[in-house]
């Protein structure tokens, strides 16, 4: 009787074990999946946003297309480059999602893609947020204090 109650003892410990082993904990990274899957969709695009903001070229013609949609031409004018080129930087950047392009009979007329932008900004808005949280946060403790030595010169 005695060894039967050591066994299931030992079955009880080695079930609560394994059952404590398999439950997430705060360090878990299976309890962060979700979060972690979600940054990593999101990643993926804002990755092309900013490689394809990256070039000067193609920043310039995202400036030009802000004040409206252009022609590819309009777009290459003042570009010291080929029209190839231009074509392959409108390529990354529709590729990127930033902006679009539609052809009307000779004419390849582009815009930009105001929603694609609205996910760079969220981006860039939770960024300026927490730094700032950050900030406020070392003004309030040099404010409550003060008593704290400061750098001396190591001279």
């Amino acid at each position: 009787m005695v060894a039967r109650t050591r066994e299931s003892i030992r079955y009880a410990r080695t079930r609560e074990m394994r059952a404590a082993r398999s439950a997430p904990g705060p360090l878990d990274i299976r309890a962060h999946v979700p979060i972690l899957k979600h940054m990593l969709n999101h990643s993926d695009t804002l990755d092309r946003a900013f490689q394809a903001l990256a070039d000067p070229s193609r920043r310039a013609m995202v400036e030009r297309l802000a004040r409206g949609p252009a022609s590819v031409s309009e777009l290459a004018a003042p570009l010291a480059m080929t029209m190839a080129a231009v074509l392959q930087h409108l390529r990354v950047l529709e590729a990127s999602g930033l902006v679009t392009t539609a052809k009307q009979g000779r004419v390849r007329t582009c815009a930009v893609d105001v929603e694609a932008f609205g996910a760079v900004q969220s981006w860039i808005d939770a960024r300026r947020r927490e730094w700032e949280s950050r900030l406020d946060r070392l003004t309030r403790h040099l404010i409550d204090h003060p008593e704290m030595p400061s750098r001396k010169d190591p001279k």
